[in-house]
This record gives structure tokens, sequence and C-alpha cells, in this order.
């Protein structure tokens, strides 16, 4: 995948699957400690232990329209190839947490992408999950959270191409702010 937000849209969508109805995604980077870490955390359906041990084989996937699954391998091949590291873990009934660690200085790091498209547009198709997204950049930190803009909204729908189209120069105004480069 050309860049994390690609990743990170494929991480959602495995949560929206697994009928989550909170998903906390973090991206911290620290540039003296070398670190960019993307965190995902939801409430779904969590995963058997076998899935588990065979999550990470491109070769294994749970759905039933094609015989691979790439999207988790090919993150923890992108952690690994910067010197990084990648765990997931999971309990049926309660959920899944993925950590997916990256040397922030590393030429092979992927670049952010167009990480606040891939928020909004995934918190709109699914209107009915809470989505929290919050990005730390060294000592400064902004958080989205789909239930605080709902309640601004006031009513008004979250798919509203208008409120889109809001939401994105939203987020990515706010990450400038904490000088984020996408």
């Amino acid at each position: 995948m050309k860049d994390l937000s690609l990743h990170v849209m494929d991480i959602l969508q495995n949560s929206t699957r697994a009928k989550a109805t909170l998903i906390k995604f973090t991206i911290i980077e620290n540039e003296e400690q070398d670190i960019y870490e993307l965190i995902f955390e939801d409430n779904g359906c969590g995963m058997s232990e076998e899935t588990l041990q065979h999550v990470t084989d491109p070769f294994f996937t749970t759905r039933t329209v094609r015989k691979v699954g790439l999207g988790i391998p090919l993150l923890k091949q992108n952690c690994e190839k910067t010197g990084g590291r990648f765990s997931i873990s999971s309990q049926e009934g309660i959920g899944t947490e993925v950590h997916a660690v990256f040397s922030h200085k590393h030429i092979d790091r992927p670049t952010l992408g167009d990480i606040a498209t891939t928020i909004v547009y995934t918190a709109s198709a699914y209107p009915d999950i809470r989505f929290i997204y919050k990005h730390i950049h060294n000592d400064k930190e902004y958080i989205f959270d789909t239930q605080e803009i709902t309640e601004v909204l006031d009513g008004i729908s979250i798919q509203n191409p208008e409120i889109i189209a809001y939401l994105v120069e939203m987020i990515r105004e706010n990450l400038k702010e904490i000088n984020v480069e996408f």
C-alpha cells in the first residue's frame, strides 16, 4: 500500500465487519524517539485464538469472496522493513487491538496520505459507529470524535456531502496546526 491512510482504511473496515460499535484509532508521532505508531482498538466480535494465530498469513482470510487477506500482512511487513514491530491481540466477544510501530525517520516508512478523507468517509459510511481518531505529534494532539460531531450537528446527518467536505477540511486544518505532514 502506497501510504498509511490505505492501511488505516483496511483496518477500520476490518473493525466495521467485526460489528464494532466503538473504534478508536490513534497515531503517535515522536520524532525525538523515532516512533511513528498506529494503534487501533475496537469492541467488535474479536477473533478466536486459531484465527489470531493465522491473521498475519497472506493466504488466510475469514472472507468468503476471496482466498487471500493482504491488509494485515502488508501492514506488518511495512512496519518490519523500517525496523519497527507489529502486534495484534484479540478476545472473542471483547474486541481487537492492533499496534503498528514504524521508525519515524526511516526512508521506507510510507507517508501518511489523505488521512482526513479516510477517517471522514469511513465514519460517514457507518454513522451508527462511534469513531475516535487521535493524532499526537510530539507534544501536541488533535482528537476527532464522531459522538461530539453528531451532537454539534444536532440532527444533520454526517452523511450530508457538505458536512463530509467540511469535516475533511476541519481535520486537515487541525492536523496542520499540530505540524502533521501528510
